[in-house]
């Protein structure tokens, strides 16, 4: 669901040259004089190959290496920019269906504001002018579970052309002039005041960089999704990392 929206986002997504797109509650600045603890729920993430016919096969290894490095840079930036990172653990007992719903819901959300405010052929006039979305006052809940006072989504998804493929690629391209796209590289990252429940910021990337698998990549990826992350009040938000 989440990935046809960001898709949809632009025609370019498959090809890597589509732009990030940030959203951003405007009011929105981090408590100064205290770190921000933010809850990190389990990365979305996703690896593998995209072969001949344009089917995407995961790859359990890739996945699983690409998650652990992306975790890691992610708590070193965060670290860095002076917050208090909290991975959720993966066994939370009696509260699992809690937070698997929320994560559920988010993912709704998630969807609705890629396909409704960042897709310009699919906006909502009444959220034209305004970033106002919400997974409603019971995401309260969460940060009596998770112990934080913000929760951040990542999700990402690389699929690598096969061999097969990119033979195909360059004979299209050879014969017919016609551009096949090498694979998928999307990702987006999103953060929720527990406090309300509110989106507070976002930030969606149908064209990502870095290859998530290795050190190098997943210090690119992180640094292009976090950029313009939330500032704390008082100083200026992040400038745009270069892509």
């Amino acid at each position: 669901m989440v990935a046809a929206a960001l898709l949809a986002v632009s025609g370019f997504a498959v090809s890597g040259t589509a732009e990030a797109k940030v959203e951003v509650d405007k009011a929105f600045r981090f408590p100064a004089g205290q770190p921000a603890k933010i809850v990190v729920f389990r990365p979305d993430v996703e690896v593998g190959t995209m072969g001949m016919g344009g089917v995407q096969e995961p790859n359990a290894e890739w996945t699983a290496t690409a998650r652990t490095k992306l975790s890691q840079t992610l708590a070193t930036h965060q670290k860095a920019s002076g917050n208090e990172v909290v991975f959720l653990p993966d066994e939370l007992g009696e509260n699992a269906q809690l937070v698997a719903d929320y994560q559920s819901l988010f993912r709704a959300v998630a969807s609705a504001v890629v396909e409704h405010k960042m897709n310009p052929l699919a906006k909502l006039p009444t959220k034209k002018d305004r970033f106002d979305w919400t997974l409603g006052p019971g995401a309260t809940q969460l940060s009596r579970v998770a112990g934080g006072d913000y929760a951040l989504f990542l999700w990402t998804k690389d699929a690598y052309g096969s061999a097969g493929r990119k033979v195909m690629q360059a004979v299209m391209a050879g014969l017919f002039g016609a551009f096949v796209p090498a694979g998928v590289h999307a990702s987006y990252a999103a953060l929720v005041d527990l406090k309300t429940g509110n989106l507070v910021w976002f930030n969606v990337d149908p064209g990502s960089g870095g290859d998530p698998r290795t050190d190098e990549g997943a210090t690119k990826r992180i640094g292009q999704l976090l950029q313009s992350f939330p500032a704390k009040e008082g100083a200026p938000a992040a400038a745009v990392a270069a892509r």
